[in-house]
């Protein structure tokens, strides 16, 4: 086998100046866990039994997917809780974008519990509601509002996903963008013999996401995607642009996916000729165009599971789950695509003390960090998950 051999920054001890904005890793990651916490989570886990479902997101650290009843992508844990009625905790071990679907997709008498409340998702973060708000408006002030369908990817929070309820939009997932936009744009009349009118959509928070399945799955052009800041004013853009486009793009991005880049993909195929590019559609345009194979992150898991021994992937995804596919498939060669060591800082937050301490919280009798989303959010988020769930093909996954 090809030994894949990238100059790697250890966390905390470099600075990638390419990399984006705000996917600096600051500091060390928290040293290996006291081994007595290892024994106490199995007690405190043991002590609840039925009582408590553990979900572990892939891009959790392994000393935590270790008590992890399930684990998968987001939308896939929140049905699992689902399936699990029986359950009166359901302790998510992800971020709490993913703890709010939970919640929404789980009973009245069941709390979802997120071992530490400061994991977010600053993509999820970059859509606030106020701001998606303040767009509809100055859509419609454009005079484009009426042909405008809001499509929120599932990595939002969960009053984004109430406003694409109420207006007639819906969720996606990574792996049905494609047919979330395809309803999305039957939802309105087709252009006109000129090419003017026609349907357009809203799509928050991931632009790469939506550029990506727009261009690569639907045929569109770059020309028919505009991107949507919302610090300027109509979003920076012209009414002019606005009434010609057909994916009007939030400016958001994964800060982990949006860190690989084509420079590293072109050194690898030179230095690994037979190696394969596996990455994940929030990738940008560029790199996603030099890859072999996009998909999710379930994709990625699925195809490295599938692959031959002697394999050689270089997968741009987040690097605790690259790694665990690199443990797990010892007869393959795995490398992670970016030349700086960076986890997803918010998903690495969730670790084995925060596990214990809301495990044996609950085995006290005491339920920390519930979340719990407001019966009329829960209500409109609810409806543009069921018109996901309702859409033709196959199971929606991350």
């Amino acid at each position: 086998m090809t030994t894949v051999d990238l100059p790697l920054l250890p966390l905390g001890r470099g600075v990638d100046l390419s990399a984006e904005r705000g996917v600096e890793c600051p500091g060390d990651l928290p040293p290996a866990s006291d081994p007595d916490l290892v024994e106490r989570a199995r007690a405190a886990k043991a002590a609840l039994g039925d009582r408590v479902f553990v979900l572990g997101h892939h891009y959790q650290r392994d000393e935590v997917i270790e008590f992890a009843d399930v684990t998968g992508d987001s939308f896939k844990l929140a049905k699992d809780a689902a399936a699990r009625p029986e359950a009166e905790f359901i302790v998510f071990c992800g971020v709490h974008f993913m703890a709010e679907s939970a919640d929404i997709l789980t009973g009245p008498e069941q709390q979802v519990v997120l071992p530490d409340l400061a994991a977010g998702c600053s993509m999820a973060d970059m859509a606030r509601l106020t701001q998606v708000e303040d767009a509809w408006d100055a859509l419609a002030d454009a005079g484009v509002g009426d042909a405008v369908v809001p499509v929120t990817y599932m990595n939002s929070s969960a009053d984004i996903k109430a406003f694409c309820g109420r207006n007639g939009g819906v969720v996606c997932t990574s792996s049905n963008a494609e047919t979330a936009l395809e309803w999305a744009f039957a939802q309105k009349p087709p252009a006109g013999p000129d090419g003017t009118g026609g349907g357009k959509v809203l799509f928050f928070p991931d632009q790469h996401l939506g550029r990506n399945t727009a261009v690569l799955k639907l045929g569109m052009s770059l020309d028919d995607c505009v991107v949507w800041d919302p610090r300027l004013p109509q979003g920076g853009l012209s009414t002019e642009q606005l009434r010609d486009a057909r994916m009007i793009l939030w400016k958001g991005h994964c800060s982990v996916h949006g860190r690989f880049s084509a420079e590293v993909v072109d050194s690898l195929r030179a230095t690994v000729p037979d190696v394969k590019i596996l990455v994940h559609p929030e990738c940008t345009h560029d790199v996603v165009l030099k890859a072999d194979l996009v998909g999710s992150t379930e994709f990625i898991i699925d195809t490295v599971r599938a692959a031959p021994a002697g394999s050689s992937w270089a997968i741009g995804t987040e690097l605790n789950l690259v790694k665990r596919l690199a443990r797990e498939h010892p007869e393959q060669t795995i490398a992670f695509l970016d030349k700086t060591v960076c986890y997803c800082s918010t998903m690495n937050r969730i670790d084995l003390p925060h596990l214990v301490w809301a495990l044996e919280s609950l085995v006290a009798g005491t339920v920390v960090n519930r979340i719990d989303v407001d019966d009329a959010t829960e209500r409109d988020a609810l409806v543009a998950l069921r018109r996901m769930l309702d859409l033709p093909g196959r199971t929606a996954q991350d």
